[in-house]
């Protein structure tokens, strides 16, 4: 028995230094965690520039004189302009209003036969039409996803077309009761719609890149219309 007890104890003795030392060491600290991920948010001010390319149809005649049948051909070319909006973030949905102009040159000519009624004017013409400059105020409905930003616009377009023409054929320009003028151009009222996708690569920039369907008001059945595929950079305030 007293053997046995000797064992205990010194097995007591022994341990006892091992749990001070145990004691003694420093509990290791939780991992800290991870940082939160920051989510951009779109509301703000912004301008911008923006250009592209626009294709479509145009009747020079219809600027010209309201008289003659329709006689629209292909116009395209090129556009560069700025850019102006304000919007605001709830949730993922992204609700704000843009406006724009620019300086186009979206041009088209033919040779044209004026009509009325389908019987012809006695004149043949060389036309040229273009329209040189196109505004819009919209409305933007769009969705985010952090930085990445996809939206639907709609509103108010608004079109500066020119036309002019060349007599080759039949009575010349000028003359009264055929066609008083071969050139004019009008500032148009019309429509626009689309979508785009919009990047935010920085705090307060961002790339975007859009489509437009524009068509001009008062032209007809065969309305004058463009399509516009654009991009753009902006820069938040």
């Amino acid at each position: 028995m007293k053997s046995v007890l000797k064992c205990l104890t010194a097995g007591v003795l022994l341990l006892i230094p091992l749990t001070a030392h145990a004691a003694d060491l420093a509990v290791k600290a939780p991992p800290a965690p991870l940082p939160v991920a920051a989510v951009y948010n779109w509301t703000g001010l912004y301008i911008g520039v923006n250009g592209g390319y626009g294709w479509g149809r145009q009747d020079p005649l219809d600027l010209i004189s309201t008289r003659f049948d329709r006689a629209s051909f292909d116009i395209r070319g090129g556009m560069v302009g700025g850019t102006a909006g304000a919007q605001i973030q709830q949730g993922a949905i992204v609700l704000g209003v843009e406006g724009d102009i620019d300086w186009a040159n979206i041009s088209g000519s033919g040779t044209i036969v004026p009509a009325v009624a389908g019987v012809p004017a006695g004149i043949t013409l060389n036309a040229t039409t273009k329209t040189d400059a196109i505004g819009t105020a919209r409305m933007r409905v769009g969705v985010a996803m952090n930085t990445v930003l996809l939206y639907s616009t709609a509103g108010a377009a608004f079109l500066h077309e020119t036309a002019s023409g060349t007599s080759i054929a039949g009575v010349p320009c000028g003359t009264a009761g055929v066609l008083t003028s071969c050139a004019d151009s009008h500032w148009r009222p019309g429509l626009a719609a689309g979508l785009g996708a919009e990047w935010a690569f920085m705090p307060s920039w961002s790339l975007k890149g859009e489509y437009l369907y524009v068509v001009a008001a008062g032209t007809g059945v065969s309305k004058d219309q463009l399509n516009l595929l654009r991009f753009g950079v902006n820069y938040k305030f």
